[in-house]
């Protein structure tokens, strides 16, 4: 799952080609392949960026093609779970950020999105959203503790700064640190951002 989730859009830009010894099926892209690609498609990040919310776990699955593997759904898992059914496991940045960095220790690395929604609450002015500053400090924990390990991670960026349309979910799942009211489009900081705000000082 990794070499199909991860590796495949990375290692063929930095010259490795296709992870195709684990995912065998891969190997049918070679038919659609012309003989310059691998070359052209090489090229020298000024960074690597990474996005990250949550681990996956999977499972052996027999009758699933290709990959042979199934998720294994968090809500199932008995753990701490995100209002988009993500399981909160601050780790995962590490893992990731470590992960990434074996390819090239010397080249920056970028969280450029990290976050979570939960059922933000707009209650007497103010949205105390305790979870997200939850997430937000062991998430940023995780990042420094990667950094004091060697890694060259460089920044993080939260997902995100207000509260927005979030692709195929709407308008119902709120990641922002500033809650907006979409039918007047009135802002108020979230607890989050207070906090983030006093965090960057």
């Amino acid at each position: 799952m990794d070499a199909l989730i991860n590796r495949l859009f990375f290692e063929p830009i930095l010259g490795l080609g296709y992870p195709d010894e684990d995912v065998p099926a891969l190997k049918e892209i070679n038919k659609y392949r012309l003989p310059a690609d691998d070359a052209n498609m090489v090229f020298d990040f000024d960074f690597i960026g990474i996005q990250n919310y949550t681990r996956e776990i999977v499972r052996f699955s027999l009758f699933t093609p290709y990959v042979y593997a199934r998720l294994v759904k968090a809500a199932k898992r008995n753990v701490p779970l995100t209002l988009m059914g993500w399981e909160v496991h601050p780790p995962a940045i590490y893992q990731v950020l470590k992960q990434f960095a074996a390819y090239n220790p010397h080249k920056p690395i970028y969280i450029t999105e990290n976050g979570a929604a939960f059922k933000d609450e707009l209650l007497d002015e103010s949205v105390a959203d305790h979870q997200r500053v939850e997430y937000l400090e062991t998430h940023i924990a995780q990042v420094l503790k990667a950094k004091n390990d060697g890694i060259n991670v460089k920044g993080y960026f939260v997902w995100t700064l207000t509260d927005n349309f979030e692709w195929a979910e709407g308008y119902h799942p709120r990641f922002g640190l500033i809650h907006i009211d979409f039918a007047s489009q009135r802002r108020v900081v979230k607890a989050s951002g207070k906090w983030y705000g006093k965090f960057l000082e």
